[in-house]
């Protein structure tokens, strides 16, 4: 019996609660087989990792750190992204309205702005990976972050509170190679009042 096992999540929506902006098919192509492929490689190399140990094999301990990295940050990353997402005839796309507005006023002038800061920073990330908004607990002000492939924010000492996935496994079905337009879009579907509860728990 395996000594870790991680489990694919359940999204908190239907596949085609989403729609227009991410089809049914989209959507289940991205979580039951890209999320869940990164669970199932993930439980595998920690499996393989926890051997290793036992037989006291640094080598081997050290050659499974990668896997473990980019497996674990795509599972964190995408557990994390699928709760930034509401559908519209719930309330999706509809923006923050109390703290979180104001520190995003005060930290970047205005909502519009943000948005547009914010789009450009992941439209613009190079390859594969992710778009983040995050709390830092040093300054306390609002950042806008990105990381390739799987990367986290735990290295950068920052806490995020809104991720969008820029892989072109989010978007390419319907979007092609358009990744602005996947960005653009996915803005009506963002589920602020989860967002806004992730911020005034780190500052409350």
């Amino acid at each position: 019996m395996a000594e870790t096992s991680y489990q694919l999540p359940d999204l908190p929506y239907d596949y085609n609660e989403l729609e227009p902006v991410i089809s049914a098919e989209a959507l289940k192509l991205h979580h039951d087989k890209h999320h869940r492929g990164y669970v199932k490689n993930l439980n595998t190399a920690l499996d393989q990792y926890h051997e290793a140990e036992r037989k006291k094999d640094l080598d081997k301990m050290v050659a499974l750190q990668s896997a473990i990295e980019f497996n674990g940050g795509g599972h964190i990353n995408h557990s994390f992204f699928w709760n930034c997402l509401k559908p519209q005839k719930k309330g999706g796309g509809e923006p923050p309205k109390g703290t979180l507005l104001k520190a995003i006023k005060e930290d970047f002038t205005s909502f519009d702005h943000f948005a547009e800061v914010f789009s450009k920073a992941s439209v613009g990330v190079q390859g594969s990976g992710w778009g983040w908004l995050a709390f830092n607990k040093e300054t306390k002000n609002l950042e806008i972050a990105t990381t390739a492939n799987h990367g986290t924010l735990t290295n950068k000492g920052l806490v995020p509170i809104l991720v969008v996935d820029v892989w072109e496994h989010a978007y390419y079905l319907q979007y092609k190679n358009m990744r602005p337009d996947f960005v653009k879009a996915i803005w009506s579907v963002l589920d602020w009042g989860t967002i806004e509860k992730r911020y005034n728990s780190l500052t409350s």
